[in-house]
């Protein structure tokens, strides 16, 4: 089970995570987010950290950017992965596939953010297949992330596709147990934030920790 812990923004409090098992860091270029990381000194703190991140992916979230904007971030801060969590179209995607295979920039692979409510057709991720590494599932919400309530995680029963997927959406500490009985077929990980914060961007590494060891069986010997 892959762990992505999302919205991170505080130099000292991102140094004592990757002490943990995670897989994925998060953090969040949308300026309308508490969690926004201009609001810290990451854009020259985190290429200098470059050897401390040589296991973790690290993982860029836009809402509805401006391609120059996604190019920008992936080459000033490293990034392995995009995250678009917003109203972004198939074909949004494939321009941006379309512009790292024509060039020498740093590239990034996608993920690309569906909200999931009752009514969701799995269908429409179909055409966005050809161009993402993992799709994720939130929850539908007043807000296009960071709503901290999950929803129906039956619902996943219906996605049929290939493309793996991370599970978000109110995911908190005690859940630990209930995510590792999920039995979905292309089921990758979870992606963790706001149930596990001590403030907006700081996150209760207590309780992170807490939730690795019952994901993944941490060896304490």
């Amino acid at each position: 089970m892959k762990v992505k812990v999302c919205g991170m923004r505080e130099p000292e409090n991102i140094l004592a995570l990757l002490d943990l098992p995670i897989d994925f860091i998060g953090f969040i270029f949308f300026p309308e987010s508490p969690r926004y990381i201009g609001k810290s000194p990451l854009k020259k703190w985190l290429p200098e950290q470059s050897e401390r991140f040589e296991d973790i992916n690290k993982v860029g979230v836009f809402v509805n950017a401006e391609v120059e904007e996604i190019l920008n971030a992936v080459h000033d801060y490293e990034l392995d992965y995009i995250q678009l969590h917003g109203n972004e179209s198939a074909e949004y995607c494939r321009e941006l596939s379309i512009l790292w295979q024509a060039s020498s920039v740093r590239k990034a692979r996608m993920i690309k953010a569906f909200a999931v409510d009752e009514d969701f057709d799995f269908s429409q991720t179909e055409t966005y297949a050809p161009y993402c590494s993992y799709f994720l599932f939130d929850t539908k919400g007043e807000k296009l992330g960071g709503n901290g309530i999950r929803f129906n995680w039956s619902i996943l029963e219906g996605y049929q596709g290939v493309t793996p997927f991370l599970l978000s959406g109110g995911i908190g500490p005690e859940m630990a147990e209930e995510v590792n009985q999920l039995d979905f077929p292309q089921l990758s990980g979870v992606d963790i934030n706001s149930q596990f914060e001590l403030e907006p961007g700081v996150k209760d590494l207590t309780k992170v920790k807490f939730f690795l060891e019952k994901v993944k069986s941490i060896d304490h010997s």
